[in-house]
C-alpha cells in the first residue's frame, strides 16, 4: 500500500544512520536532520531611488530595472530593446498600473500563504507589479544579517552601471561595454559584505566573458564538475530548495509506483544521486515486497557516473533490493532513443532537475521528443523560475533579479564571511549566471530554449498530475527545518508546488504523465 506523506522522509532516517559511508551523510541525502551607453541620465535613476536604503537587493533591481529601461533614448530600440518594450506593453494591468520588467519571469496568480506564516493569513502574492514586494510579506523580524542594505550611493552607482553595460551589450556597443567592465571589475569583489556588490561582481565576470567571446567568436567554457558538485552539495545542506526538489519528486514518483514491480527511472543529470536513497528505503519497505529497480543516471563525466552508480548500487544491496544502473555520459539534448535501455513491462518514470551549470545541453525540442518517444507513467519536473530564451537584455533582466533574490537568501542565512557561502556563490551561482548570460551568443545557434518547460509538455501530449497533499506534507516537512525569520515561501496551486524567498518564487515542482502511458 502506498505510505503515508512523512514516510519518505521521516522512514529513511531509521535505516540509514546506523550505515554511513564516508561519501555519503545525512545531510548529503537532504535526510532532515537537526543539526546603453553613457547617454542614460545615471543620476535621475539613482536620485529616484536613494530613499530605497531599506530595501533588499532583490526588490530595488527590479524597480531600478524598469526605470532605466524607461528612460532609454529612442535610437537605443534595437531588437533587443523592442522585444523587451512589447512583453512590457502585452502585459498592461486594467488599472494602467504600470508592471514590472520582468513579465512573464514570475507567476501572475494571487495565491495562499501556506506554510511558513500560516499565522498571519495574508495572501502572498507572486505578481508583476511593482511595489507589491513588501506589502504582503508577514512582519516575522527575522535576522537580517548579510541582507544588502542599499545604504549608500556607491552601491546604488554599482548597479546602475552594471544595467548600463547590460544596454551596451544588447546593442553590440562592444567598446563602450568593455570601459564600463573594466570600472565595474576594479569596483566590486565577490568577497564583500554587501549582496549587491557580490551579485556586480559575478555578473560583470560574467558580461566580460560575454564581451570577449563576441569579439573572438568562441564560447567553450571548461567545467570542474567534481568542483560543481561539492558546491551543488554544500547548497543542498544549507538550503531547502535541492530537498524540496527531491522529496516533492520522490512522492510523485513513488505514487506512480504504486503495486509496480518493475520500475525504471531515468535521471536526466544525476550528479552524485543524492536524491534516491531515500525513495529506494520506501521502495525496499512497501508491503507488497520491493520492485526490480533499473535506473539511467545521465550525466557529462563518466567517471562520476560510474563512482555514482557504484553508490547507489550498494546502498541497495544492503536494502535488499535488486538493482541495476547504467551511466550515458552525454548531455540530455544529444540522447537517442537507442541509447536508453527500456524494457517491455517496466514503469518508466523521468526526472529533471532543471538549473543552467552547463554552458551547452543541445536544442530543447530534441529532449521533448526523446520524452515523447519514451512515453513515461511520469515524469517529475523541477524548474528554475526563469526564462533561459530570448534576447540578451531579456535573459540579462530576469536572471539579475532572480539571483539577487538567491544571493539575498543565502545572506540572510550565512554570514558574509562563510567558506560555504562562497564556494555556493563561485563555483554554483556564478557558473549559472555566465552560461544564462553566454546563451545565444556564439556558437549557440543550435541552442534553442524553451520558455516554461510546463507550457511545451501541455501542448505535446503530456498531461499534468497534480502534485499531492502527500508532496505538499514533504515540503513543508522540509521548510519547517528553517524557521520563518529566514524569508522561505511556500505555495501550493495550479497542480504544482512553488518555492520562494519572500515574494518571488525561484522553483516549481510539476508531475506529468504521457498520453501513451494512459
Amino acid at each position: 500500500m502506498m505510505k503515508g506523506g512523512f514516510e519518505v522522509v521521516h522512514a529513511t532516517l531509521d535505516m540509514i544512520q546506523p550505515h554511513h559511508e564516508p561519501i555519503w551523510d545525512l545531510a548529503s541525502f537532504g535526510f532532515p536532520t537537526t543539526s546603453t551607453v553613457s547617454s542614460i541620465p545615471r543620476q535621475t535613476v539613482e536620485n529616484r531611488c536613494i530613499n530605497l536604503e531599506r530595501n533588499e537587493l532583490s526588490e530595488w533591481v527590479e524597480q531600478i530595472t524598469k526605470q532605466l529601461i524607461d528612460d532609454l533614448p529612442a535610437e537605443t530600440g534595437t531588437r533587443d530593446h523592442t522585444s523587451l518594450e512589447a512583453a512590457d506593453t502585452s502585459m498592461v494591468c486594467e488599472d494602467n498600473f504600470a508592471p514590472s520588467v520582468l513579465g512573464d519571469f514570475r507567476p501572475r496568480k494571487t495565491v495562499r500563504r501556506s506554510v511558513l506564516d500560516g499565522s498571519c493569513g495574508q495572501e502572498l502574492q507572486w505578481g508583476n507589479e511593482l511595489g507589491n514586494q513588501t506589502d504582503n510579506v508577514c512582519e516575522n523580524g527575522g535576522n537580517d544579517r548579510g541582507l544588502s542594505r542599499l545604504d549608500d550611493e556607491q552601491g546604488l552607482s554599482l548597479i546602475t552601471l552594471l544595467l548600463e553595460c547590460a544596454v551596451a551589450i544588447s546593442v553590440d556597443n562592444l567598446g563602450e561595454a568593455h570601459r564600463m567592465l573594466l570600472e565595474l571589475t576594479q569596483m566590486a569583489s565577490p568577497y564583500a559584505l554587501s549582496c549587491a556588490e557580490r551579485v556586480v561582481a559575478y555578473f560583470a565576470k560574467s558580461m566580460s566573458s560575454r564581451v570577449i567571446n563576441s569579439w573572438l567568436g568562441i564560447c567553450s567554457p571548461l567545467i570542474n564538475y567534481k568542483s560543481v558538485h561539492c558546491a551543488f552539495q554544500a547548497f543542498n545542506n544549507v538550503s531547502p530548495f535541492i530537498k524540496f526538489a527531491h522529496f516533492t519528486s520522490n512522492q510523485a514518483i513513488l505514487e506512480a509506483f504504486h503495486r509496480r514491480d518493475r520500475v525504471h527511472i531515468i535521471d536526466l543529470d544525476i550528479m552524485q544521486g543524492l536524491q534516491w536513497p531515500a525513495l529506494f528505503h520506501i521502495l525496499a519497505t512497501r508491503i507488497e515486497g520491493p520492485p526490480y529497480v533499473r535506473m539511467t543516471g545521465m550525466g557529462s563525466s563518466m567517471e562520476l557516473l560510474v563512482e555514482t552508480g557504484k553508490q547507489l548500487s550498494n546502498f541497495a544491496k544492503r536494502l535488499g533490493m535488486s538493482f541495476e544502473f547504467h551511466p550515458i555520459a552525454k548531455k540530455f539534448g544529444e540522447i537517442e532513443i537507442t541509447m536508453v535501455p527500456v524494457r517491455r513491462g517496466e514503469t518508466l518514470a523521468i526526472h529533471w532537475l532543471q538549473h543552467s551549470l552547463y554552458d551547452a545541453t543541445g536544442p530543447d525540442w530534441k529532449i521533448l521528443r526523446l520524452f515523447e518517444q519514451l512515453a513515461p507513467s511520469v515524469i517529475t519536473l523541477v524548474e528554475q523560475d526563469l526564462s533561459h530564451g530570448g534576447s540578451f537584455l531579456d535573459r540579462f533582466v530576469g536572471s539579475l533579479h532572480y539571483y539577487s533574490t538567491m544571493f539575498d537568501s543565502l545572506g540572510a542565512y550565512l554570514p558574509a564571511d562563510d567558506p560555504s557561502r562562497h564556494h555556493i556563490e563561485h563555483c554554483l551561482l556564478h557558473k549559472e549566471i555566465n552560461n544564462i548570460l553566454a546563451i545565444g551568443g556564439p556558437a549557440r545557434s543550435g541552442e534553442d530554449k524553451f520558455k516554461h518547460w510546463r507550457n511545451e509538455l501541455a501542448r505535446n501530449c503530456f498531461l499534468q498530475v497534480p502534485m499531492s497533499n502527500n508532496s505538499m506534507a514533504q515540503a513543508q516537512l522540509i521548510l519547517n527545518m528553517f524557521p520563518p525569520a529566514h524569508g522561505y515561501s511556500l505555495v501550493q496551486g495550479d497542480g504544482t508546488l512553488r518555492l520562494g524567498w519572500k515574494d518571488t518564487s525561484l522553483f516549481t515542482a510539476s508531475a506529468w504523465t504521457s498520453h501513451a502511458s494512459t
